[in-house]
């Protein structure tokens, strides 16, 4: 299918694109900000859309519902204009029935595009979410988790309101999404995790507490708490990173401790590289991995999917450290001296053929370098 994103830049669409991406064979177009002009055009040959574009949070109440309900029209006028029979996924919120500008605004666009696409014979779902989180949120806009991993990694302590509230993290959002293009249902309702501000903060605590000193990872054994950990570790790169680690030495040589874990699964494997021979080259949606040059020198690069710049590290064997992956970014590894590389490699789970969780994707495609 050919799929029209809207939102693709945002929070909800960067993780929505990175699962289409990874997972399906479908042609993905996606639309932001600086092509929202050319919306109909882009429509013409499209089979369906998932509308993710909106406002979240605005300075005035009447931004917020002028926005959503704004582009709400532009997309149902595109649709009834296009008359073909699309397929429409907008992503709906559990706050659509509360009086407030945003709930008030998304129930207003959901109905807008719902009446468009009947219309012209197409199908609408309305996916029902509840509070979202994850990689590369924005602090104080797209979730409380953001806020908190910012005020965390920054050493601050903010004023908590404890309230229960129901996570679900935006990778589990997005295959939602991809689900209700071929489902033959009106509204879908993913259900997240109960947990509660005040845990959520403690949580992030004890992780920092761990992992801040020498990169010791805290339990992994669900996960709940592999998501918050990952979104954790997104806040941190790629400032943290390399973490140093620290030899043990005598006369007999050095010992140095690459992985420190506190529960879960784990695997740990080695690979020789002859120079100037890359690894990698891939992504993962979800798997912690972490690379240790053990011997001789190397460059570890990491690209954010659908970005263009590239974060390189410079590593020895003389001088261990530690470069943990953040997920939904490509990234590689290259011998760059003139001697056997030995790299180790450690992931949160065991290696299931059946579900790798490892997608091909170039680290260089032509990219603007940086270092850290």
């Amino acid at each position: 299918m050919k799929i029209v994103l809207t939102g693709a830049n945002g929070f909800l669409g960067w993780h929505t694109r990175l699962r289409l991406s990874a997972l399906t064979n479908h042609e993905v177009v996606p639309v932001t900000r600086d092509n929202w002009g050319e919306l109909g055009s882009l429509l013409a040959d499209a089979d369906g859309v998932i509308h993710l574009a909106g406002v979240n949070r605005a300075e005035t109440e009447d931004e917020v519902e002028l926005g959503n309900t704004g582009l709400a029209n532009d997309l149902a006028r595109c649709i009834s204009l296009s008359g073909r029979p699309l397929r429409v996924v907008v992503s709906g919120t559990i706050q659509v029935d509360r009086d407030n500008a945003y709930g008030r605004s998304k129930r207003t666009a959901q109905n807008t595009i719902n009446e468009a696409v009947r219309t012209v014979g197409g199908h609408f779902v309305n996916v029902c979410l509840p509070n979202l989180f994850g990689e590369h949120g924005l602090p104080f806009y797209n979730s409380f988790v953001a806020t908190f991993v910012r005020a965390t990694v920054s050493n601050q302590d903010p004023q908590l309101v404890d309230n229960d509230v129901e996570l679900l993290h935006a990778q589990d959002a997005a295959q939602s999404l991809i689900d209700a293009l071929e489902l033959e249902v009106d509204r879908l309702r993913p259900e997240g995790v109960q947990t509660s501000v005040v845990d959520v903060w403690n949580l992030l605590q004890d992780f920092h507490l761990l992992y801040m000193p020498v990169g010791e990872l805290p339990d992994l054994s669900s996960k709940f708490r592999v998501d918050l950990f990952n979104t954790y570790r997104s806040g941190l790169f790629p400032s943290y990173y390399p973490i140093a680690l620290v030899p043990h030495s005598d006369a007999r040589g050095s010992f140095v401790e690459t992985v420190r874990c506190r529960g879960g699964e784990g695997q740990t494997s080695f690979s020789s590289t002859v120079p100037g021979i890359t690894r990698g080259e891939h992504y993962h949606l979800s798997k912690i991995e972490r690379f240790a040059v053990i011997q001789g020198t190397a460059r570890i690069s990491l690209r954010r999917m659908f970005h263009d710049e590239v974060v390189n590290f410079d590593v020895s064997g003389d001088d261990p450290v530690a470069v943990d992956m953040p997920v939904g970014w490509a990234h590689s590894i290259t011998n760059t001296g003139n001697d056997t590389l030995l790299t180790q490699f450690w992931s949160h789970e065991l290696f299931r053929p059946d579900a790798p969780d490892t997608f091909s994707e170039p680290v260089h495609p032509n990219m603007l370098e940086s270092q850290p």
